[in-house]
């Protein structure tokens, strides 16, 4: 792919990623995702915003065969699918200076060996003239590291964000438009990296919302021609207002907690409160992250192996423990066989979630009626709950 023009002197550039299915080891890519780089040349000086991963760092260095000068590269982002390649840049351009946040250069030293004395740190608010057009950098901490800052050029009216309002997927496609399969896809990616920083996120928004702009450059994902769309998606997901819905993570090792879910899953339909059951042997986690956005309550179902929850539940309660989603309730269901400690040991998982427990349901064995009744309770708790949020 070769470098695509914004405005006149502003170009994409760049990798798309159609390959990759996994990042950090961790998060799900249905959709592959890109590295996005912006090229700004003014009349007087030329700056490249982010870089790429190294893994595609022969793209972007076709890419630049054609551009004579960069004085500038800005780093808004230390991490290595937007840095990883500025040593790279730095020995192509042997004039050029790294342009980043304070916080941002001690990492760049540590992460990358990038050499002190190229390296200039700008504070909330500074701007850096390129001629005809003018850098201007906003501090964003906490989207989703603590050097992190994003770009504005007002002469062009556009905002580069770095990660922040970014979406993984691979397309050749500029623009978002109004497609609503991009903002799922951003929804997917809040949930996964940006949700455990909601109070950070309301705060840099209305940084966001104090600038001029009608385009939103990301690091992954196309560009938003129709900003407002994602801002708005970005305020309701950070909000404290939730949703009449139930996720349901589980695992089932010989059926006994499935008719247990199943049981739950159809109480709450009776009842207008939707579920999400998430099987956690086949389930995407960047699914499950995104259903907890505006998730009202949780409900964990685990059998018991050697006393304590399946290893899968544990991995995946401790997951959401990190990504502290808005959930305001939570219940524990399960099985075991002869004795179970799973409901003590998931409790002391999740020290970050502020939820009211609604009831914890162990069944020893396969379910009876019992335990049904006790599923149907628990069912009417949480639509009472559900009808004053």
């Amino acid at each position: 792919m070769q470098k695509r023009q914004i405005r006149k002197g502003v170009h994409w550039m760049g990798a798309i990623d159609w390959n990759r299915r996994l990042f950090d080891s961790l998060v799900p890519l249905p959709d592959g995702t890109s590295y996005n780089a912006y090229l700004v040349q003014g009349s007087h000086k030329t700056a490249l915003i982010d870089t790429v991963d190294p893994m595609m760092e022969e793209v972007l260095v076709r890419q630049l065969a054609q551009v004579p000068e960069i004085d500038y590269i800005v780093s808004q982002h230390a991490e290595q699918d937007h840095s990883g390649t500025i040593p790279l840049v730095l020995e192509i351009y042997p004039q050029s200076t790294v342009v980043c946040s304070p916080k941002a250069k001690k990492l760049l030293l540590e992460h990358l060996e990038i050499p002190d004395q190229r390296i200039q740190t700008v504070e909330d608010g500074d701007s850096l003239s390129l001629g005809d057009k003018t850098l201007r950098f906003v501090h964003t901490p906490w989207v989703h590291w603590p050097e992190t800052m994003i770009t504005h050029l007002p002469e062009d009216r556009i905002l580069f964000t770095g990660d922040f309002l970014g979406s993984h997927i691979a397309t050749t496609d500029l623009y978002a438009g109004e497609d609503p399969y991009v903002i799922e896809a951003a929804n997917r990616y809040y949930a996964a990296i940006m949700m455990p920083f909601r109070t950070m996120i309301q705060k840099n928004l209305k940084k966001v919302r104090n600038l001029d702009f009608d385009l939103i450059a990301p690091s992954h994902g196309p560009m938003y021609d129709h900003p407002e769309q994602i801002l708005a998606a970005y305020e309701e997901w950070s909000s404290d207002k939730v949703s009449n819905h139930v996720v349901i993570p589980y695992i089932s090792m010989h059926g006994s907690t499935e008719i247990m879910v199943d049981h739950l899953v159809a109480a709450l339909a009776d009842r207008g409160v939707k579920a999400h059951k998430f099987d956690l042997t086949v389930t995407d986690l960047a699914k499950l992250a995104s259903a907890l956005v505006d998730a009202a309550t949780i409900v964990i179902g685990t059998p018991t192996v050697h006393v304590g929850p399946h290893p899968l539940v544990f991995s995946t309660v401790n997951l959401a423990n990190a990504l502290r989603p808005k959930v305001k309730y939570a219940a524990i269901i399960g099985s075991y066989g002869w004795a179970t400690k799973a409901v003590e040991q998931i409790s002391g998982l999740i020290p970050n979630l502020k939820v009211e427990i609604l009831g914890t349901i162990m069944s020893k064995g396969r379910p009876q009626d019992e335990t049904f009744a006790q599923l149907d309770a628990l069912a009417d708790a949480i639509q009472a709950k559900h009808q004053t949020i």
